[in-house]
């Protein structure tokens, strides 16, 4: 067991079946008055319990385990899936060199020696009790809990078989015919679909457990000694050699290398790191040598809050759920009570008892609702996992139903689309000399040391102003800033800041701005005398992710606080369809919220602060993971890297998983549909019957399992 917060318990379960078994458990844990949500998922076998801190974990225990269930160490929870595929390896292939003969004996005429009745009935009987027992021993638990599960038409279908047989067998009843066989085949068909579907869930992981591995053992320290991992600190300097995996989340100090971060963050290409650089702990240096400063260790590592938020998405389920949860709910009840209408119906228009039985065994084995159970929570599973692969963390089922009907996506300016690494790159005055331009600029460097925006770092690095006294600083958000700077009132920021802006400033701004980048008046007394021309690069992907946009049907908007003809320069470049420029931090919610009122599902993808109240505000929220934890809380969908494309990327990886999973629905539904009919007339025997079961569940196993060739728009 495992607690994620205070309010929140992750409970490994043993034992469940089916998806009728994650319902009667989750159906059991929701009546706990501490429980505000319990969300059982089948295909990770998991339980995440969210209740108000009035409850202890041994009572969620306890309330699964008084159901016939069992609750494992989450430690244990890979052995035990090793050993229950290990466990049904054994009983299908025992049940297989058994119901092969059986079969064979049965059918075969020529085979027909003195006797083979028993000889059939000695190869079965141990299929249909041996190999079968799990579904025997769960459909008893239930039975004593009185409910049904997909164990029950399994254990019910195939025991009747094997007593009718007895009885015509050893009562030698005239006319009557032996079904040994049809109950050996039915066992060892659906065992062997099971252990596919085991392989299948425990593949459908690979992508998460791949990243868990990614973690390395131990630290070489710069002092020459080597520690374990869980004794490395905030602080610590430890030394990356080629080939070695970085211990932890850090900061480069010294050396210049190239990181593959491509299992974490999903990039293509090896990322030139040098000192002053994040690197991120799992990621593999390919040559040159560098000391780290570790930055985050333990739980709070990229790598570790990544697992935790892919663990929790797997575990978390899609509105299109909801259906099949009350389908499967009724389900095996109503196939019950199909299979006895069929028995009494085929007797009461006078068919022989040997038909009638056979008919009503099929509906028992042909209704198992095993495909029903595994559409979403696998789809779920192994599109979480390949995101997780391509640095794309999805929140939650829901978020992948939030893609569908998005239509337009709103992207921030500064670090999103651009690098977000503001540099000064000119200073423009009208007739300032020299020296009077260059007093101003180390005033404004001075003021603008004291704020952490972009623009202020690139203005405030631009000057030596170390000795400067800095009195009555004021941040003014949207406009810049003012202070006091060795006795001068001293004005940073847009035109609106200043009293007096003359039209040769004015002028100078105006062509600044007019090729992209980006005009800072600075000025003393409320005149505005300087121009400060800061750019910040446009990423090179951006224009590819804006096109990847468009291909998958998107509209594209430019929000930002930059003034119009810089924001409008850098749209026209990358073929943005819309801009809003000058928008104050607080409001671009109402922007988001305006496209919403005009019909919209609006996207937002930001990486600052100021972005978190519009990525809560959007009907689909992408922060990139280059930015502030305050972004990312607030979305739905991360993206770990910077690379614009990955938003593109997780929209379409969305979209792919969503279609899967009602590709699954819809071939689970009209499975069933469709063969309940055709089994109750008698047009599928028992053992066609078994068999198709099992084809159907391996449908929507090998269907999911197609998100793990999902490459996105960053393929090398």
């Amino acid at each position: 067991m495992n607690v994620d917060t205070a309010t929140r318990v992750d409970l490994d379960i043993a034992g469940m079946t089916c998806a009728a078994c994650a319902n009667r458990i989750q159906r059991r844990l929701n009546k706990l008055d501490a429980v505000t949500d319990a969300q059982v998922n089948f295909a990770t076998g998991r339980a995440a319990v969210a209740h108000n801190g009035n409850v202890d974990e041994a009572i969620l225990a306890a309330e699964v385990e008084a159901l016939g269930y069992s609750v494992i160490n989450p430690e244990d929870s890979r052995d035990a899936s090793r050993e229950r595929e290990a466990d049904l390896r054994r009983r299908v292939s025992v049940a297989g060199a058994l119901a092969l003969p059986a079969m064979l004996i049965s059918m075969v005429m020529t085979l027909h020696f003195s006797g083979w009745e028993w000889v059939v009935a000695a190869l079965s009987v141990p299929v249909i009790l041996w190999s079968g027992w799990p579904f025997h021993r769960a459909a008893w638990m239930n039975l004593r809990h009185g409910s049904t599960t997909m164990d029950t038409l399994v254990s019910m279908g195939s025991l009747s078989a094997l007593l009718w047989s007895a009885v015509v067998l050893i009562g030698d009843v005239a006319d009557g015919h032996i079904y040994f066989e049809t109950g050996a085949v039915i066992v060892t068909l659906i065992l062997l679909g099971k252990w596919f579907e085991e392989r299948a869930k425990r593949r459908s992981g690979d992508a998460i457990r791949a990243l868990a591995d990614l973690g390395a053992q131990t630290a070489k320290l710069t002092d020459g000694r080597e520690i374990a991992l869980d004794e490395l600190e905030v602080g610590m300097r430890f030394v990356v050699r080629p080939g070695e995996k970085v211990a932890t989340d850090g900061q480069v100090v010294q050396g210049m290398s190239a990181v593959d971060a491509s299992m974490v963050t999903g990039e293509p290409v090896p990322v030139e790191v040098g000192p002053g650089d994040e690197v991120i702990g799992g990621t593999i240096n390919t040559n040159g040598s560098l000391v780290v400063e570790a930055t985050r260790v333990g739980s709070g590592t990229a790598l570790a809050q990544i697992i935790a938020l892919v663990d929790q998405a797997q575990g978390g389920r899609a509105d299109v759920q909801r259906l099949a949860d009350r389908v499967a709910a009724v389900f095996v009840p109503v196939a019950i009570g199909i299979a006895a209408l069929t028995l009494l119906a085929w007797l009461a228009t006078g068919h022989d008892a040997n038909d009638a039985f056979t008919a009503a065994v099929a509906v028992l084995i042909i209704a198992c609702p095993c495909a029903l159970g595994l559409a979403t929570p696998l789809g779920i599973m192994v599109g979480t996992g390949r995101g997780a692969q391509l640095g794309v963390i999805i929140k939650g089922g829901e978020v992948l139903e939030d893609t569908r009907a998005i239509d337009a996506v709103i992207v921030d300016k500064t670090g999103t689309v651009t690098a977000g690494s503001m540099s000064l790159t000119g200073v423009l005055s009208a007739h300032l000399t020299k020296a009077e331009e260059t007093s101003i600029q180390r005033l404004a460097a001075a003021a603008e040391d004291r704020s952490e925006h972009p623009i202020a770092r690139a203005v405030a690095a631009s000057a030596d102003a170390t000795n400067a006294l800095v009195e009555d600083f004021q941040n003014r958000p949207g406009y810049g800033i003012t202070a006091t700077v060795d006795g001068h009132e001293v004005r940073v920021g847009r035109r609106s800041l200043f009293e007096n802006v003359p039209d040769a400033i004015e002028t100078l701004a105006a062509q600044v701005e007019e090729r992209g980048s980006t005009a800072v008046l600075a000025g003393r007394g409320g005149t505005a005398e300087l121009v400060l021309v800061v750019e910040d690069q446009i990423k090179p992907t951006s224009k590819a992710a804006i096109e990847a946009l468009h291909q998958q049907g998107l509209s594209v908007m430019l929000l930002t606080g930059d003034n119009q003809r810089t924001a409008q320069a850098v749209a026209t470049e990358l073929d943005i369809d819309d801009v809003v420029a000058e928008v104050f931090p607080g409001d671009k919610a109402e922007v988001v919220q305006r496209l919403q009122g005009q019909g919209h599902r609006v996207a937002m993808v930001g990486d600052g602060i100021n972005d978190a109240p519009a990525l809560a505000q959007a009907d689909l929220g992408i922060a990139l993971g280059t930015g502030t934890d305050v972004a990312m809380e607030a979305s739905d969908l991360t993206i770990v890297s910077g690379d614009l494309r990955a938003v593109a990327d997780a929209i379409a990886l969305s979209r792919r998983t969503l279609s899967t999973i009602k590709g699954n629905l819809f071939w689970a539904f009209a499975y069933n549909a469709a063969a309940i009919p055709l089994a109750a007339s008698g047009v599928l025997n028992p053992m066609i019957a078994a068999g198709a079961m099992g084809m159907s569940s391996l449908f929507v196993v090998s269907n999911s399992l197609r998100l793990r060739t999902f490459a996105g728009y960053r393929a090398p």
